[in-house]
């Protein structure tokens, strides 16, 4: 079963979350970004859901949503990351709309901080 107090310690320690409510023993509210983030303990090997056809796992994984969290100073943020047991993913990237850098948190989710420039994502933009 993963840890859910090592989640909570993982979210609040890296990003500054705050766990604003438990539902039952298997559920944390982490609130602090634009939107609030629901940890959910569930049993490596279990069912994913009803005829979804795979099973949780908690190593390395590819999932499509990858939260990306906006930072003021991305070394710092980057550091404190590491401290709480992330894991950087190759360099620290400067791109157009800023510094990106590419991170797993211990439970095998992928995640990035990026310190945004000026522009942000309208650098992008035609």
């Amino acid at each position: 079963m993963p840890d859910l107090a090592a989640g909570e310690r993982f979210y609040t320690s890296a990003l500054g979350l705050t766990v604003a409510r438990r539902f039952d023993n298997d559920i944390a509210e982490l609130t602090g970004c634009e939107v609030p983030i629901y940890l959910i303990a569930k049993r490596a090997g279990s069912a994913i859901g009803p005829g979804a056809g795979d099973f949780r796992r908690y190593n390395r994984h590819w999932t499509p949503v990858h939260p990306d969290f906006s930072v003021a100073r991305l070394e710092d943020a980057a550091r404190q990351a590491v401290a709480a047991g992330a894991v950087q993913e190759g360099e620290t990237l400067d791109l157009p709309y800023g510094r990106q850098a590419m991170f797993a948190d211990p439970f095998g989710n992928g995640f990035c901080l990026i310190e945004f420039n000026e522009r942000g994502y309208d650098a992008l933009l035609p």
